[in-house]
């Protein structure tokens, strides 16, 4: 049972989720030519494309039935998590049969991975409402997972357009091959 006090949230969730998938819907349009070509490159645009609407799509469905009057924020969960594990797996499958397993796509295997963390989650907090109904703990958890998925969505949403990356681990990466090209300069002026 969803508590009365998380109603708003799951109202207010399942609206920013049809509006996140009405605009993933426009940047794939955007992008069409990228996730059409049949390069290496172009299957992982597919995979976090499909991420993206992935991440959206759970929070929508869980979001919405948690609205609905009864007990239907457990099963929901239970069904949406395997349908979002179904969907790690094969986009793992896909990553192995274009023999993309590579340090480079790490970044999108931990994505993954925390889809994977999400989904197993959701599936035993529904798994608690299930047995439990009375019980608000697994619904706040639910709640937190929406808040997850949604910020996966929009990370994922924002590589498929091609957007700069700028995070710590690129920064500190460019500031440190920066500096051995410099060093690099030097010693070759020194040499001459």
């Amino acid at each position: 049972m969803v508590p009365e006090s998380l109603h708003d949230f799951f109202l207010t969730s399942g609206t920013v989720a049809g509006a996140l998938i009405g605009l993933l819907f426009v940047v794939i349009s955007v992008s069409a030519q990228r996730l059409t070509r049949s390069e290496a490159g172009a299957q992982l645009h597919r995979i976090r494309a499909s991420a993206a609407l992935t991440a959206f799509t759970n929070a929508l469905v869980v979001s919405l039935l948690a609205l609905i009057p009864g007990q239907k924020i457990g099963p929901a969960s239970v069904v949406v998590a395997i349908v979002g594990l179904a969907f790690v797996i094969a986009s793992l499958l896909s990553l192995i049969r274009g023999h993309q397993m590579r340090w480079n796509i790490a970044r999108d295997a931990t994505f993954l991975a925390g889809l994977v963390a999400v989904f197993v989650i959701q599936l035993v907090s529904g798994e608690q409402i299930i047995a439990h109904p009375h019980n608000p703990g697994p619904v706040s958890t639910i709640a937190f997972l929406v808040v997850f998925c949604f910020l996966g969505g929009i990370f994922r949403s924002w590589e498929i357009i091609g957007a700069p990356s700028i995070g710590l681990v690129h920064e500190v990466t460019a500031l440190a091959r920066k500096q051995h090209d410099a060093d690099d300069q030097q010693d070759e002026q020194r040499e001459a």
